[in-house]
């Protein structure tokens, strides 16, 4: 788990600096570094959906997946936890809520391949190395994301440490379901929903893309009989 815990530090010590940051940078600014971050999300999940195999597996999760999600009423339950934060520290222009800040970090944090076969090394063998390497990266990810997006991408630590966590911990119980097949998939499914947060950021929907969320668990169900 130590992977795991040094990411969840630089991700904090990221977005605390971010936080710090942002607080003297102008509202205009701080708006048009939102776009810019919009569109270079728009990249990371085009670059991401590429790397899927298999258009049925990622329109059966998209499916399966936003079904449930929306059943579930995600978006809405999630937005009903954050108001209490949101109240207060909501940005002046009402541009972004605490939610989707969390949601938007959580994603880009968490899905990718580096993520996966990262926390599975760290389970399987110990090797930390690269976890912290992505730690690293999400170092200076937190803080660029948190300058622009604010308290909600510092909340998105709960979440990568619940996901990094339950991976390396359960290494070796879903290692066999984890395939590179899987792993492609999973990040292809995630990354669409990247595109689709960065359309927001940018203005262009409101896509209520933690509804969407369960999409990711899908894939690796679905590659086992396809």
């Amino acid at each position: 788990m130590l992977g795991v815990f040094v990411n969840v530090a630089t991700v904090l010590i990221g977005s605390l600096v971010g936080l710090l940051l942002k607080k003297g940078i102008p509202d205009k600014v701080t708006g048009a570094l939102m776009s810019g971050i919009g569109l270079c999300t728009i990249y990371i999940g085009i670059s991401g959906a590429l790397n899927g195999e298999n258009t049925l597996v990622l329109i059966l999760s998209m499916a399966i997946g936003t079904i449930i999600g929306t059943l579930l009423d995600i978006d809405g339950q999630l937005n009903r936890l954050a108001a209490y934060v949101e109240s207060k520290f909501k940005h002046e222009d009402g541009q972004v809520t605490v939610a989707e800040g969390f949601v938007t970090a959580s994603l880009l944090f968490c899905v990718g391949a580096m993520t996966i076969v990262g926390s599975l090394q760290a389970g399987l063998t110990g090797d930390c190395e690269m976890l912290f390497t992505k730690a690293t990266l999400d170092l200076i990810s937190s803080c660029v994301l948190a300058a622009s997006l604010g308290i909600g991408v510092m909340l998105s630590d709960i979440f990568v440490f619940v996901f990094q966590g339950g991976l390396v911990l359960l290494a070796r119980v879903i290692a066999p379901f984890l395939t590179d097949y899987a792993i492609h998939e999973m990040t292809c499914a995630g990354s669409v929903l990247i595109i689709a947060l960065g359309l927001n950021l940018i203005g262009v929907t409101k896509i209520k893309v933690a509804n969407y969320l369960p999409v990711l668990l899908i894939p690796p169900i679905l590659c086992m009989f396809m």
